[in-house]
């Protein structure tokens, strides 16, 4: 509050009238103070910290007897083994090649390039399932060489 010295009439040497408006400047410096100090403890608060992954290493596991692989090409040619074949023919194929085993036991290796479109994997993924072939594995490389 302030106070307002007048040299009119009164009792008093000094007569004081009272100012009742509200003087914002203290108000408006301390607002300032605190935005300023949210602006630059915000950008602290986000994490920022730069974290390089390790490669996930499963380690190996044994090969059945006769594993058999089904590998897609870039370009989407796939083959059993080493012999081509088609999506239409390759539950056909399969099954000869593994002849007396049952199909949901047996575990199927599927081998792709890196660039292989996910489109020609799922093509592969749902005639092995129309098949019954169930136990699927995917083959990559090893990460530790």
């Amino acid at each position: 509050m302030g106070a307002k010295l007048s040299s009119g009439s009164g009792g008093s040497k000094f007569h004081i009238e009272q100012n009742s408006e509200i003087n914002v400047t203290p108000f408006v410096d301390v607002m300032l103070v605190l935005l300023i100090i949210f602006m630059v403890a915000a950008p602290l608060a986000t994490v920022s910290v730069e974290v390089k992954l390790p490669t996930a290493v499963a380690p190996p596991q044994e090969n059945p007897p006769q594993p058999v692989f089904i590998s897609i090409q870039e370009n989407g040619n796939v083959f059993i083994g080493d012999f081509p074949t088609s999506l239409d023919a390759m539950g056909a194929d399969l099954k000869v090649q593994i002849r007396t085993r049952d199909p949901e036991k047996e575990r199927i290796f599927i081998r792709c390039d890196k660039s292989t479109r996910y489109a020609d994997f799922m093509q592969v993924m749902n005639v092995l399932q129309d098949n019954g072939f169930y136990s699927v594995a995917l083959v990559g490389e090893d990460g530790n060489s």
